[in-house]
């Protein structure tokens, strides 16, 4: 099955873009596959042999994603009993990728521009410029013109990122993807499912189709692994997936247990046609004796 006209676009542009050593932003949608067209981005670039270096700007703390870009030397603040090297200096000869670069701190935001212009970086508690040949990949789901315009984001720093700016097409835009995407991540996660479980219904398929799918791929993901928890049959139905009107999808902890369950149930019937067996049981379900063990320790089934 081909790819969308949409992805196909944006596959291209990221080939053109691969090429170059420019410095690229990704924008799309959360959860659109960003960090998947950074990681193509770099595979097919002269740096493939190189290190990939990811750092996430909106979970880490301000006061540590400065240490964490740029590293420290020993006695730099309290705690540093020896010094550390930076992710952009780990990442000399490669690429690094920031992601949710709009939730990077403005006196952070002033140092990346410094780096991005001069190819330096300075560690904390240091004096001394270490020289770094890094390509910059970032990416946000917020638009950075919009940022710029209300003075959230600096506008120097948005042009010397945006050399190479390349869209993610939200997968609300891209319908001749998701069947194939849906395939794909049912094989990817196929230890999750049990045996008898063989694909999609027509009914899950027309129901994926009809979807406005707002999480993006990363829903897409969610609900697949969800449908190979929850499916009794041997095809997944729009109710596994979550996707009947009036059906939610459960929380956490409800997937959680219904995977304990689920695992619970299939112990007992291996041990079952084993005749309680351990050693059999073990055999048939493909794991050693000692994960056996461990199994039956953690749902209370001693033997």
């Amino acid at each position: 099955m081909a790819l969308s006209e949409a992805m196909r676009e944006a596959a291209a542009m990221a080939e053109r873009v691969a090429a170059t050593d420019a410095n690229v932003l990704i924008t799309g949608e959360s959860g659109a596959g960003k960090e998947a067209l950074a990681n193509f981005i770099h595979s097919r670039s002269r740096r493939i042999t190189q290190p990939l270096v990811k750092i996430d700007c909106a979970t880490l703390p301000a006061d540590l994603l400065e240490a964490e870009l740029f590293g420290y030397e020993r006695g730099a603040f309290t705690g540093a009993t020896r010094g550390k090297a930076g992710l952009i200096e780990s990442a000399d000869g490669g690429t690094l990728f920031l992601d949710e670069i709009g939730d990077l701190p403005k006196d952070l935001q002033a140092n990346l521009l410094r780096f991005l212009q001069e190819k330096t970086i300075c560690r904390l508690g240091s004096t001394r410029n270490i020289r770094v040949d890094v390509r910059v990949i970032a990416a946000s789901h917020v638009q950075l013109q919009q940022a710029v315009a209300s003075g959230a984001f600096r506008e120097d720093l948005y042009y010397r990122l945006a050399v190479l700016p390349v869209t993610v097409p939200p997968l609300r835009e891209r319908r001749d993807d998701l069947v194939l995407l849906a395939d794909h991540f049912f094989h990817v996660y196929a230890s999750e499912k049990s045996p008898r479980l063989k694909g999609f219904s027509n009914r899950a398929i027309e129901a994926i189709l009809d979807h406005d799918w707002p999480g993006n791929v990363r829903e897409l993901i969610n609900r697949v692994r969800r449908a190979l928890v929850m499916s009794d049959g041997r095809l997944i139905m729009p109710e596994d997936l979550g996707l009947t009107r009036g059906i939610a999808m459960p929380s956490p902890a409800a997937l959680d247990d219904t995977r304990m369950r689920s695992e619970r149930r299939a112990l007992r019937e291996c041990l079952d046609r084993s005749g309680h067996n351990v050693s059999r049981a073990a055999r048939d379900l493909g794991v050693s004796r000692t994960t056996m063990y461990r199994l039956l320790s953690k749902h209370g089934m001693r033997e």
